[in-house]
């Protein structure tokens, strides 16, 4: 197998994982995005970036296979989980693989009427085929995990929004898989929450989960991420390391970009 260098990080890394392979994705007559390819590899964190309106989030859902591709594939190691087509192939390659993708949504999304413990617990019964016993377990050490776990007999509404958002954290977690989506997940919470969920980020960074991240929160992409792209109109404009972005960004829209949020 081909092996390649990581420019950013210094470590060597194979095949993709997960690629957008010249991803556009059309509203009516509205194209969103135009072409765009974006490989993560195991291990990376990679933070997606840009202006409100220039595709971050639809580049992610139709990776996390919650929108289909107009022109374009999806490509979970080495097969197509989505096409233009929507053929057979791809859409049953999709029902097997859908589970070693997490996703972790700006507003939550927990489901109200089940305690913290029983948001957790549902998807690996339901799913994995995990006895609650075992469910159970688990999903109390990822409570744990994200300081949650004196929390487990609560309802959503008894919780704070940063709280939620642990809680979702710990849910994608306990499907056990391959990478994990953020759709600006601290987008919906005051900047003290905010710090409450970044931090858990940052922890299952430093322990090596493959994470594909749209934000906005800088300071994350450029201390944690260890690749950034920048996104304008539907496109991908850079893809590098986060120091080299933010210290000389190689385009004039990127550079008007970060005058804009630095001012």
């Amino acid at each position: 197998m081909l092996i390649m260098q990581n420019a950013t990080s210094g470590t060597s890394v194979g095949k993709a994982l997960i690629s957008a392979r010249g991803i556009s994705k059309a509203f009516g007559k509205v194209e969103v995005l135009h072409g765009v390819s974006l490989d993560v590899h195991a291990g990376q964190v990679v933070c997606v970036i840009g202006p409100s309106g220039s595709g971050k989030t639809t580049l992610l859902r139709c990776m996390a296979l919650l929108e289909s591709p107009s022109k374009g594939e999806v490509v979970f190691n080495d097969t197509v989980i989505a096409d233009a087509a929507g053929s057979r192939a791809a859409s049953q390659a999709a029902r097997a693989i859908r589970p070693e993708i997490g996703l972790v949504f700006q507003h939550f999304n927990l489901w109200p009427h089940m305690t913290v413990l029983g948001n957790v617990i549902e998807a690996p019964m339901r799913v994995r085929g995990l006895p609650r016993a075992e469910a159970t377990t688990k999903a109390m050490a990822l409570l744990e995990k994200v300081g949650m776990a004196d929390k487990a007999d609560r309802y959503p509404a008894r919780l704070s929004g940063g709280q939620q958002q642990r809680v979702a954290i710990a849910r994608a977690l306990a499907m056990n898989p391959s990478v994990i989506m953020f759709d600006e997940a601290t987008s919906a919470l005051d900047p003290e929450l905010r710090q409450e969920v970044l931090q858990v980020m940052r922890q299952l960074a430093q322990e090596g989960m493959t994470m594909l991240v749209v934000t906005h929160e800088m300071g994350f992409a450029r201390s944690v991420g260890d690749r950034l792209v920048f996104m304008d109109q539907g496109r991908i404009v850079e893809d590098t390391d986060p120091e080299s972005f933010f210290t000389a960004p190689s385009s004039d829209r990127a550079v008007r970009f970060l005058r804009q949020i630095q001012d």
